[in-house]
């Protein structure tokens, strides 16, 4: 299963775990703690084809709307469903059942290029 501690980041706080060739991605407890009250998420379309930092998806809070981005390219292969009824699943579980989405990664070296947890916690004390 995926935790912070095992998965990898995005300079823009989106975390992914890699499960062979699925990138399985969603956003880091500190970004749901800085978007706040998640009330909306716009996920991609399954079959959509992305590039690492393409903006994908869309997640709208009481106060604002905020871009999430590919951390890796290739193509959406699953969407979280569950979010549609419960966006707020991402602020109680930004890691587990508040997952986003998966990519059926094209280039998986991009993963690897990805911050481990220290580095990204690193980035937060900035």
């Amino acid at each position: 299963m995926y935790t912070a501690e095992n998965s990898r980041y995005a300079k823009t706080h989106e975390w992914a775990y890699k499960d062979g060739e699925i990138a399985v991605v969603g956003i880091s407890n500190h970004a749901q703690e800085e978007i706040s009250d998640i009330v909306f998420v716009d996920l991609p379309k399954v079959g959509q084809k992305v590039a690492a930092g393409q903006n994908c998806c869309v997640i709208e809070s009481v106060k604002s709307a905020s871009e999430i981005y590919a951390p890796v390219s290739g193509e959406i292969v699953a969407v979280n469903e569950a979010l549609k009824d419960d966006p707020a699943l991402v602020n109680r579980e930004a890691h587990g059942n508040g997952w986003l989405f998966k990519i059926k990664m094209s280039a998986p070296a991009e993963y690897d290029a990805l911050m481990d947890f220290a580095a990204y916690q690193g980035t937060l004390q900035k």
